[in-house]
């Protein structure tokens, strides 16, 4: 059985992201659409628009050297423009490792992702690694 659209949108999108291919991590995001990192520390927040996700995406990448690894382990979807992807996120930033398990939850609006919601499974360490 082939994969579902939205979940092979999504492998997509994660495979333009580890390589740091940020071109093609374009062609799948609206022109409006939203990112949502959590937590308290200076990179969270809301981002609106390509341009403030594919910087914020570039803040990630500088911050942590080349060593930003994120393992995708399961993408799950609704059929009706939702995909939830889990994986796992290693780094080094500034003397400090980050080792956790997260997932994002994607609205899709024919074959672009319009919203992007990520949720990790330990906010205290994601801020004291962020901070």
């Amino acid at each position: 059985m082939a994969e579902h659209p939205h979940a092979a949108l999504v492998r997509r999108g994660y495979e333009a992201f580890t390589s740091g291919d940020l071109d093609s991590l374009r062609t799948l995001l609206a022109g409006d659409c939203t990112y949502h990192f959590p937590g308290t520390h200076p990179l969270a927040g809301d981002y609106k628009g390509q341009d403030a996700v594919l910087d914020v995406f570039r803040r990630i990448f500088e911050e942590t050297n080349g060593t930003l690894n994120v393992e995708l382990r399961q993408v799950l979807v609704d059929g009706r423009g939702h995909a939830v992807s889990l994986h796992r996120s290693t780094a080094e930033r500034r003397g400090k490792r980050m080792e956790l398990d997260g997932g994002i939850v994607f609205r899709i609006v024919g074959d672009k992702t319009t919203d992007l919601d990520e949720c990790f499974h330990d906010l205290d360490a994601l801020d004291d690694f962020w901070s």
